[in-house]
């Protein structure tokens, strides 16, 4: 590693100068770890399907409004230290401390503070961001910092390749000692002699996608020995390039070497033991066009192709027939993606040093050659106010605070290497972004895909980059411009007056918006005038990164730009285990959009059942669109993903980690059409991915019906056959009688005019073991249906079928009699069914399970208008025993049970159960359709899409993302 202190230290300023620093989140003389409660946990990471322990560590303290997921991938990814070893870190506290104190040294070291007592608000403001999970540095900061290891805090890196075998060799080793450290690069090959060239010593050369065999065999040899994180890669090339062809059809070609080899009977899945001898699947593959192209396949015209050494055309082609293979190519295996040269380079701040050839492996980081960026993401839901309204002010105030100590990362960071370290010293290039946007729009009532929500994210994403800007001219003024300013300031400030046009064109629809445009607008006047004056510390300041383990960290819903994954998720519970939960941004849209508490009750309970909002009780036709998804039967189009970018890109340094979801049925046209519009509409890169193109993708245990071909689906069948009929062999269900005397309760009830009386009697736990109904005149068929259905119900409880099943399963049904109750707490059914089990789970669930299920009492729905949340302040001895309450005396006659406690077993199939452990997984079981994502390398569960990467929910691993 190359160490920088001293080239650092040449930008440092007189003494005297240095920031005021303001106290804005954190309050004097109170430390921010005294504001809040900390409890102690156990952290133990199973891999679910094989039962091995992978990780085990008790005692670990965290506040008490962290999630049990969140500590979980912060104590396995993030604590130094080898586990059970008395320097492990075993707090939240010792894990920011570490961290926030090397960043303090270091302002302090540099000059950046006016005085201790700014050192001292700066280090309250840090730390108070970071443990409120208002936002998160990115993963290597938290793995280096602070520690005896080279601080590292980069995670994306650019490389460069000559046409030498020296350089190629060195681009392998480079790669090689990035990969090693848990980080990716990128570079592009378009520099390399193509294959239709001749050598200086007359044989011909071998072109770039011949070398780029041997790179992609290195990055999987060290991604398999790996303990951090998958190898990432990204390598592009010139659309100009003679080799592009071959280049364009690498993966596609290998995709069907796997189908042939698949269908062979080797095994091919991801992480299979024959894959390996597939080539280039270790890197995405960009093809970086040009305007000209791309005018050329408007026009119908002949596009050359370049020498490498001397700049002629040696071949001319359709630029349609090429437009085509890149999108057929992209249709079969997702690769390549699409860079616009054009784009990039006029947003360039540096253009007098070099253009930008290159990006990061998940392409939102673009910038010169041998380069890197560290990053930062902020949780946009923290900065929802209470009224539903953005919180603007707090906002650019936490990016003043952040852009700050990013800043000062740069004096104390490590490089790779030498050429890295000297372009990132010179240039500074800093990457701000955010998480959450589609959590944010949602409970905001907007629609991802709408005028209102493109609108929203448009002003939030100029204030940010707006104030990271202003930040930096005002640092600036303290501690200098960055090296490389001067010859290119002309160039900065203009494309800093190219920020400030487009946000001049945002076009707000309501004061919420126009409120933080008319902040935005300010920064950008100021960005302008100072950076005139003062220069600029930064070259770049704001990118969209995946943000797949961190936004875990800070337990935000959604990851980057992205909308939400889907309506239903999986939460973990402290002591182990998991439940399925409703998104709680929903109940939060359906009350900003005016539905009354039992309206909201009732979708939410529907999302729960069905996992959409498609023909939810009460939900106009109108707001489906606020509840769009990534996934399922409601996914977003995927022009809604392309609008949504275009309308950030403006307002952005680098670009836009995220994937373009496409339908199994989508066509090479729409990919296309996605392609082209993506150009039109100023994005700087674009990448697809259409359902189940790869043959690698491993279908998820449990899930749904998976619709890779013929072949797949008659394994996949014969997979649940024989796994269904082991369990019938092994299964040996129980059945659990009730004592002869047992507690019991019966209710009265009235639904829709109807009256009948349920009685439901309790194990000496307290758990519902039986159920009687009386409706209807004693030996009426009603009267007989209701007799079977009971005994019915109550030897399924008795032999192990949880309550949760079936209130799942019949709340909801719809039939006469409906309407108004005569209960306050169930104040309108669908049906009789309906009323009694959300009755019985009221009366026999505890307050988790049934607010999974999004059953709520009267008091509870009255808490949440009142305080915002459901949860009771302190639940009593009492409150947890409700179902030990004796038979009501006054009321009228109850059913006779004998019949019931005696019957006899009518099926010795056991009781249903979810096989999901993630919430993608959780989504295939509900829609019927695989979510096409591969599974995690630690724990064995499906990972979800992040940005251009993979994210594994349950442990925080990802496929090379932040």
């Amino acid at each position: 590693m190359t160490e920088t202190v001293s080239a650092a230290q040449q930008a440092t300023s007189e003494a005297g100068k240095g920031l005021k620093m303001e106290r804005v989140f954190s309050t004097e003389g109170v430390h921010p770890y005294d504001a809040i409660t900390w409890e102690r946990r156990d952290v133990v990471q199973t891999n679910w399907k094989t039962g091995e322990t992978v990780f085990e560590q008790r005692g670990v303290e965290f506040p008490d409004f962290w999630s049990v997921n969140a500590s979980t991938i912060v104590t396995t990814k993030y604590f130094r230290g080898a586990v059970g070893a008395d320097n492990r870190e075993q707090s939240l506290k010792q894990l920011i401390d570490r961290v926030v104190g090397k960043y303090v040294a270091a302002g302090r070291d540099f000059n950046y503070f006016a005085t201790e007592a700014d050192v001292a608000v700066f280090e309250q403001e840090l730390t108070w961001l970071l443990v409120n999970q208002y936002f998160s540095f990115n993963s290597p900061v938290w793995f280096n910092v602070g520690t005896t290891a080279p601080q590292q805090v980069s995670a994306c890196f650019i490389l460069s390749v000559d046409d030498s075998m020296d350089s190629i060799l060195n681009w392998y080793k480079e790669e090689g000692f990035i990969f090693k450290g848990g980080s990716g690069a990128g570079l592009n090959l378009s520099r390399i002699r193509s294959s239709k060239e001749l050598l200086k010593s007359g044989g011909t050369a071998s072109g770039p996608v011949s070398f780029m065999r041997g790179a992609d065999a290195s990055a999987g040899t060290i991604k398999s020995g790996g303990a951090t994180r998958r190898a990432a890669k990204m390598v592009v090339l010139d659309v100009d390039h003679p080799d592009i062809e071959e280049f364009v059809e690498t993966k596609w070609r290998e995709e069907d070497k796997i189908r042939a080899l698949r269908d062979a009977g080797f095994d091919m899945d991801l992480g299979g033991k024959d894959i390996t001898s597939v080539q280039y699947q270790n890197a995405n593959n960009s093809v970086r066009v040009s305007d000209e192209f791309m005018r050329a396949v408007e026009e119908g015209k002949e596009f050359g192709l370049r020498s490498r050494s001397t700049g002629e055309v040696i071949e001319t082609v359709d630029a349609r027939s090429l437009w085509r293979k890149i999108a057929e190519a992209a249709w079969a295996c997702a690769d390549p993606g699409i860079q616009y040269d054009g784009t990039i380079n006029d947003w360039h701040t540096n253009p007098e040093t070099g253009r930008i050839t290159a990006s990061n492996p998940c392409s939102e980081y673009m910038s010169l050659d041998n380069s890197s960026c560290n990053l930062a993401s902020l949780n946009l839901l923290k900065f929802l106010k209470d009224d539903d309204t953005f919180d603007a002010t707090r906002f650019a105030q936490a990016v003043e605070v952040i852009i700050t100590a990013m800043d000062i990362s740069i004096c104390f960071a490590d490089f790779p290497t030498e050429p890295i370290g000297k372009t990132t010293v010179d240039y500074r290039q800093l990457g701000i972004g955010y998480a959450n946007l589609g959590a944010l729009l949602m409970a905001m009532g907007l629609g991802y895909d709408s005028e209102g929500g493109r609108a929203m994210a448009a002003t939030i994403t100029s204030l940010m980059t707006g104030t990271s800007y202003r930040r930096s001219a005002e640092l600036a003024a303290i501690v200098g411009p960055y090296n490389g300013y001067a010859r290119n300031a002309e160039a900065h400030q203009r494309v800093m007056r190219k920020h400030q046009a487009a946000d001049d064109q945002i076009r707000t629809l309501s004061s919420i918006d126009g409120d933080i445009h008319k902040l935005a607008s300010a920064e950008w006047a100021k960005v302008v005038e100072l950076g005139k004056v003062n220069g600029f510390r930064n070259a770049q300041a704001s990118v969209l990164a995946p943000t797949g383990t961190i936004g875990f960290m800070m337990d935000c819903d959604t990851t980057g730009i992205e909308p939400d994954f889907s309506l239903v998720k999986f939460k973990k519970l402290v002591g182990g285990g998991s439940m399925q939960i409703v998104n709680q941004t929903i109940p939060r849209a359906l009350v900003k959009l005016g539905y009354n508490a039992e309206t909201v009750e009732a979708i939410v309970e529907f999302i729960s059942e069905h996992g959409h909002v498609i023909d939810a009780p009460g939900l106009k036709l109108e707001h489906y669109e606020v509840f769009d998804t990534a996934m399922g039967a409601r996914a977003l189009k995927p022009m809604g993903h392309v609008r949504m970018m275009a309308a950030c890109q403006p307002f952005l340094s680098g670009a836009i980690s995220k994937t373009v979801n496409l339908p199994e049925t989508a066509t090479v046209e729409e990919i296309m059409d996605v392609y082209m519009e993506s150009w039109k509409l100023g994005l700087k890169a674009t990448a697809v991915y259409r359902d189940n193109c790869k043959v690698g993708q491993p279908l998820a245990d449990g899930g749904g019906k998976a619709k890779k071909d013929a072949a797949d689906k008659a394994a996949a069948s014969e997979a649940e056959v024989v796994e269904k009929i082991v369990e019938k062999v092994v299964y040996a269900p129980t059945r659990k009688r009730l004592p002869k005397s047992r507690v019991s309760r019966t209710t009265s009830f009235t639904v829709g005019g109807a009256e009948g009386y349920m009685t439901s009697g309790a194990h000496e736990d307290g758990s519902l073991g039986e159920v009687f109904l009386k409706l209807g005149k004693q030996g009426s068929t009603l009267a007989g249906v209701m007799d079977a259905f009971s005994i019915a119900t109550s030897i399924g409880l008795q032999y192990g079928v949880p309550l949760e099943t079936y209130v799942a399963k019949f709340t909801n049904l719809r039939f006469e009699p409906a309407g108004l109750t005569d209960d306050a707490d169930v104040r309108m059914a669908q049906s009789i069914m309906d009323y009694i089990f959300r009755r019985l789970a009221l009366d026999y669930l505890d307050f988790d399970a049934r607010s999974a299920l999004g059953i709520y009492s009267a008091e509870e729905r009255q808490r949440h208008l009142e305080t915002g949340s459901y949860e009771p302040l302190e639940l009593s001895e009492a409150d947890s025993l409700k179902t030990v309450e004796p038979v009501r005396k006054d009321l009228p006659e109850v059913v006779e049970t004998s019949n019931v406690v005696d019957a006899e077993v009518v099926s010795e199939a056991p009781a249903p159960e979810r096989a999901a452990k993630t919430s993608a997984e959780l989504l295939e079981i509900i829609t019927g359709t695989a979510v096409d994502s591969p599974l995690c390398f630690t724990c064995g569960t499906k990972m979800r899409p992040a940005g251009s990467c993979y994210v594994c929910e349950g442990c925080g691993s990802t496929s090379g993302c932040s």
